[in-house]
This record gives C-alpha cells, structure tokens and sequence, in this order.
C-alpha cells in the first residue's frame, strides 16, 4: 500500500532547498548555481555553490565553507568561477563580502581580494586575469590604504546617528552607506592590485542596488559601459543615462543621456559593435515600460520593442552570433524567457513560465531556473531543437511525501466590464461536485504594478493557504503588471477605485459557484494588497467578508512621506499632501476609517522603509480605537518581508489562526 501523502505545511516549506542565480560556463557545458538551505532550529540560512551538468547527471557540490556564498560567475576560459564570500582564511575572517575564486574541478577556494569595504558586485574581463567590481567607498579618498583606514574608523566609531543631506537614503530595508558612493574598480588577480577607476572623475554608480546589471565590460577589455544618475541631486526616479570609460586613458564619454528617458542594464554585443540597454520614457508616464534599446557605439540609440507592449527586464544576454537578445518579460500572470531577434523586431518564447527568475546563456545553450504554483525552482537546459533538460532534483525526494492543490486560471468580468485574470488553487482532494462547499481566501498582490503570478512564492504560499482547507483567489486586477501599459496605467492618480471593482467582481463570481460558503469569505494581502484590504474596510459593507489580513499596508497616504519611495508615491497620487490634500487624502485609507467594521490582523516589521511601520500601528490603534476587533503581530527584526524560519512560522500560525477563529462552517 502506497504511502498518504501529507498536507503541506510550514516545516516543509522550511526544508525546501531554493536554487538562486546560474551562470553558464562558456562552452554552456556546465552551469553553477547557487543553492540555499535554512535551519528552522538555528533561525538562519546557508547558501552554497553547485554544479551541474548541462547534459544531466548527479549535480555537485562545489562549495561548503562558507554561510553565504553567491553571484557566481565562470572565468573566460572556464577553468574557474569566481564568487562572493565572507569567510575566514588564513587567520583572517572577512568582516566584508570579499572576491574568491575556485577551480571549476573542485578544491580550496581562495580569497583575492582585500578590499575593507567589501565587493557588492562583479563581472570578469575577457582575459581572466582582472575583475571589475563595484564597491561603496568615500569619494575624495585616494588608495586602497586610505579607504581601509575610513572604513576601521567607521567600524570602531561610538555614534550610532545617520546624519546626511540627501534626498535619498534609506532603500527598502536599510540605510544607504552614509556618506559613500558606488565605485567601479578594478582588481588585478595576480598581484591584488586594486584601482578605483571614478577616483579622478565625477561619477559614481546608481544608488540604488547597483549590481552586476548597472555595468559591463567591452569583448576588447579596454572599456566599459556604466549606467549613472547625471542630476546633481540624486534620486530614487531620477532618470539615468550611460557612459563609457576608456581604460587605457581613464577617460568617461556619455553615450546616452536624454531628460525624459531613463537609460540602465547595458550590454555589449559579442563583436563589441553595438550596446543593448533598457529605455523608459519616464518624462511622458512614470509608469512607462522599459523598451529594449540598441546603441550603435559612437551612433544613436534606437529603440526595438516600442511597439511591443510589454515591459523588459534585466538582465539582458547576446545570443552568440549577436543577432538576438534573451531577456524576461510578463505576460498574463507568467514570466517567460523571450528570445528577441533584431533584424525583425520580433520576440518568441525561449522558455515558458510559470515565473522564469533566473537565466544565463553560453554557447548554444541556455539556462533557466523557474518555478510555478506547483513547484519551486527548478533548474533546465535549453538547446535549439531539443527539449528542456532538467538537470537537477534538488527537491522532489521532499516534496514528493505531500499533496498539492491544483490551480487554474480564470476570467472575469470587471471594471469598466474589462476582463481581468483570476488565479484559483484548490485545496488538495477539492471536488467541484461534491456537496462540500469551501471557504475563500483572497491573496491581493502588492506593488501595485505587480503581478499574481504562476509562481511558487514562500512567503504567501498558495499552496500552504491551500493546504489549510481555502480556496485561494488571486485576482490581477487593474494597475497589475503583464497586461499592457494601458491595463498598468489605469489607476494611476485614482488608487482603490479599479482594484476594489476587480475584487468585488472576482467575490461575486465566487460566491455564485455551487461550492462556495458564502459566509466564509476572507482577504489578505501584503504591501498594495494590504493597502487594499485596509481599503476594502471602509469601502465594503460589513459581512461580505469575515476578516482582513493587512501585512505591511499603507493606512495614512499623508504619513507615506516617511517612505523611501515619498517621490514616487506623489506621482501616483498625482499630488502632494500640501499642493491637493483632498486628492491625496481621497485615497487613503484612514480617511474612511469610520466606516470600518471587519476584524483585522495587522502584521508588520520594524525596518520596513517602504511601508513605514507606523503605517501599521496606526492602522491597528484605529481599530482598537473604535472598538472593532484586532490583532497585531509586530516584528522588530523584519523588514516589508519576513524573512527568518521562526518570524515565518509565527507569521504563518497566527495568520491561520486568526482565519480560524473567524471561520464559522455551515452545519
């Protein structure tokens, strides 16, 4: 007799291993990736290097020292892969992620870099004997030495105050390095020679996560592409233009700079000759999509999707005859990987989604690691005229003892009587036809120009939601990402209007289907989705809904000033708080505060910066303020993500709790 098979649960979720980023080895033989593994025990992650086989095979692991090894990247040749470590070696433990590089057959990594402020990002140069990376330094200083001394007096200072002049400083969840700039330098291997190539000249590298994508070097290793903020003062919407430094003169040109376009994730193209990047035309929409663009070097730049109504993300990667560009682009709740041919101006699926998070290409072969509702990550190799190989499987041996929920996609009917996509995922053994009937959960994504995707997520797991007895709805409403621009644009300056149309229309669906309990309708959502139920609140009348879920939602649309996105948020709202209080103030929240009735659970972190916490506090004070039920569940070690294995399992018994104690089934 076959094993039962288990219902999913919060420890499972715990032991799944997630693949990360690949990189391809030349030849596209052999990729490496990056795997991560938690212990609920010990609270704490630890992430190694594996290798795989592109032909398939056992993959094996080629790092276990270090806690947090990531990024890495093969060597020229592909004798080895360099990557991102803080270890101890040789008596010394790095108090900064530091450079190591590691033979592609195995053995000891070895540090190559010393460098006191550490290395967020890297790419090799095509000679393999020097890296470019980037790293956060104090502009002024001169030398590896100087910048050393800095960095131990910042270290050992005993003030703990931020003090800046800047307009922006904090992003996400932590503070901008106070009174440092993103370098590009570059590091000799051999001799451990480090260069601060913007040390005579007045760049620096966006502020805001300048990885790998913000730069790249030319095939002729003797320039490189950058992408930089040309205002005076730096912005988190500012839009940013690229140059060229000349490595042999020291020398940077601007080569593309436009007041209303904002220009980044630059590209060489194999023979060197042109430079693909990603253009919006923010000075027209500050919603407007990311075309890919084609610089001829020492040309113009011209744009190559404009009329392709989809939204382009980094990374960006050549085709080896440089006739096309491999990218990923939503479309309709999926993330696929999209083969873009030049001399046609037409893009076809490469690799379908599910939700494509990863890719690499080299050689003839491409590399993806997806995963859908159904599964995480997965990892495949793609050639030209064959199938996907999958050539791992990290996971199955786990998650084959557990039942899942199948999902499928629906239409329906909504605002404007357009039609907007709906994600359902059954509980595991659901039967439309029984007389069962199953309570609703609504899962309303965040962003708001994001999307409910066909993805595997951790955080709000469908499939855990599922396993709990729920018929999960996820509803891409007006303003979601993956439907065209006009579809994203529509609620810009009139929040809540559209989304709230969407969802009621998705209830009213539900509620009409033969196997739905009509008096066990929940919503959650986290971010824009906890904005909404907020919203819902005082917007929908008491009853249709048992309970509300707000994680890290806005409350106070006037108080958002205290985020990291303030500028951003006046563009959507089309004001300010002091130029149109009434417009501001009519989509937020707290302004209907007086209509609310529905018990909620209010969750949220400390070290949010996006939604400030207060947002939350505020929003839970007012419900106790006014009588009606609520429960807060407050983190002072999390930020708009909780991301620690016990934070997550009290995350996710007090959510099923609370849905519970105001679940009442029909008898």
């Amino acid at each position: 007799m076959a094993e039962r098979k288990k219902s999913f649960d919060i420890e499972a979720l715990w032991k799944i291993e997630r693949a990360g980023a690949v990189s391809l080895s030349p030849d596209g033989a052999q990729a490496a990736c990056s795997l991560t593994t938690f212990s609920m025990a010990e609270n704490k992650s630890s992430t190694s290097l594996w290798l795989l086989s592109t032909f398939g095979g056992e993959p094996r692991r080629l790092t276990a020292c270090g806690e947090k090894d990531g990024q890495a990247a093969w060597s020229p040749k592909g004798g080895a892969i360099a990557f991102l470590a803080r270890r101890e070696q040789e008596g010394k433990k790095d108090e900064t992620a530091q450079l190591y590089v590691i033979a592609s057959d195995g053995g000891e990594a070895r540090r190559i870099s010393d460098f006191a402020p550490g290395v967020e990002a890297f790419k090799w140069f095509p000679d393999g004997k020097r890296i470019a990376f980037v790293a956060w330094v104090w502009p002024g200083l001169k030398g590896t030495k100087a910048q050393a001394r800095r960095w131990k007096q910042y270290k050992d200072r005993k003030e703990s105050g931020y003090v800046t002049s800047e307009v922006q400083y904090r992003f996400w969840d932590r503070n901008l390095p106070m009174g440092r700039v993103a370098h590009l330098h570059v590091l000799d291997i051999e001799s451990g020679r480090i260069v601060d190539l913007f040390e005579a000249l007045p760049y620096e590298l966006q502020r805001m996560d300048p990885d790998a994508n913000v730069f790249d070097i030319a095939p002729d290793g003797r320039h490189i592409a950058f992408v930089f903020d040309p205002a005076a003062e730096k912005g988190l919407d500012n839009c940013k233009a690229l140059a060229e430094i000349n490595l042999k003169t020291g020398r940077a040109t601007t080569i593309a700079l436009d007041a209303a376009w904002d220009f980044k994730a630059p590209r060489y193209s194999p023979d060197g000759a042109h430079v693909a990047f990603l253009a919006s035309n923010l000075g027209r929409r500050h919603t407007a999509p990311a075309n890919l663009a084609v610089l001829e070097r020492g040309g113009a730049w011209r744009r190559v999707t404009g009329a392709w109504d989809r939204s382009v993300n980094a990374p960006l990667r050549w085709s080896r005859d440089g006739a096309a560009l491999y990218f990923g682009a939503e479309d309709r709740g999926r993330c696929h990987l999209w083969r873009f041919a030049i001399e046609s101006g037409s893009a076809a699926v490469a690799a379908e989604g599910g939700w494509v998070q990863h890719f690499d290409v080299g050689g003839d072969t491409v590399v993806t690691v997806a995963d859908g509702m159904q599964h995480p990550a997965r990892i495949h190799a793609h050639r030209v005229g064959g199938a996907a190989l999958r050539i791992e499987r990290f996971n199955d041996a786990l998650l084959a003892g557990y039942r899942f929920g199948a999902h499928e996609e629906k239409t329906v009917a909504a605002a404007n009587g357009e039609p907007v996509q709906m994600w359902l995922v059954y509980p595991p053994g659901f039967d439309a036809k029984k007389a069962k009937k199953y309570p609703v959960l609504h899962n309303i994504h965040g962003g708001p120009h994001a999307a409910a995707g066909d993805t595997f997520h951790y955080r709000w797991s469908n499939q855990l939601f599922a396993a709990q007895g729920y018929v999960v709805a996820c509803v891409n409403y007006h303003g979601s990402s993956g439907f065209g621009h006009a579809f994203l644009d529509s609620i810009t300056h009139r929040w809540g209007e559209l989304e709230l149309q969407d969802v009621e229309a998705a209830t009213d669906w539900l509620r009409k289907q033969p196997w739905v309990d009509r008096k066990r309708v929940f919503a959650s959502g986290g971010s824009y989705g906890g904005y909404m139920v907020a919203w819902m609140n005082g917007h929908v009348k008491a009853g249709r809904y048992q309970a509300y879920v707000c994680h890290a939602g806005c409350f106070d649309r006037r108080a958002m000033f205290a985020s990291d996105a303030w500028s951003w948020s006046s563009k959507e709202l089309g004001a300010t708080y002091w130029s149109d209080p009434a417009k501001v103030q009519s989509q937020s929240p707290d302004t209907f505060a007086g209509q609310m009735t529905t018990p909620t659970l209010v969750i949220h972190g400390a070290l949010d910066y996006r939604v400030p916490d207060q947002q939350g506090l505020a929003y839970y004070n007012t419900l106790k303020a006014r009588g009606i039920e609520a429960r807060l569940v407050w983190f002072p070690d999390e930020n708009h993500w909780i991301l620690k294995p016990r934070n997550s399992r009290l995350w996710y018994a007090e959510f099923f709790a609370w849905l519970q104690a105001h679940d009442m089934p029909e008898k």
